[in-house]
């Protein structure tokens, strides 16, 4: 399977700093833009999260900034999926641009499907499962991202 494309977009104006680089918060926004893409292809649109009162919450998403972005740039954002169990996701975005060999950026994300009107955790619905299940399918064989379970620290001396 080629790459799941999940969000295109140019940088735009507002979302550069006084360095002309696109601003920390704007990679994130963008990946959470392609997680909301990644929630249509998986069956929770916002018709059915309106008809279900189910969602997907972000548990924790780490950002590596790689390249630097500046404005006008056109880029898009591949994404995998890491893994999942009965109401998590674990998924890694990749942000991209034309003649740039690799990723721009990466951020790996845990999501939990959760229940709006309870609000706490829910397990997936067998549509949602199916879908899962289906996209894990077609991206098997593609590597596991270098930007994977890494974390922030100071080795001691």
């Amino acid at each position: 399977m080629p790459a799941l494309i999940t969000y295109r977009t140019p940088v735009q104006e507002d979302w550069v700093d006084y360095n002309g680089h696109l601003r920390d918060a704007y990679y994130l926004l963008i990946f959470s833009y392609a997680t909301d893409a990644l929630m249509e292809r998986i069956g929770l649109d916002a018709d059915s999260r309106g008809q279900s009162g189910h969602s997907l919450f972000t548990l924790e998403a780490h950002i590596n900034y790689l390249h630097e972005v500046k404005l006008g740039t056109e880029v898009w954002v591949q994404t995998q999926i890491i893994g999942f169990d009965h109401k998590r996701l674990h998924v890694y975005h990749s942000l991209h641009r034309e003649n740039v060999e690799g990723p721009l950026a990466a951020s790996e994300q845990m999501l939990l499907h959760v229940c709006l009107k309870a609000s706490k955790a829910s397990p997936f619905g067998d549509v949602t499962t199916e879908c899962i299940q289906r996209l894990t399918k077609l991206q098997y064989g593609i590597p596991p991202p270098a930007y994977v379970g890494r974390i922030i620290g100071l080795l001691p001396r």
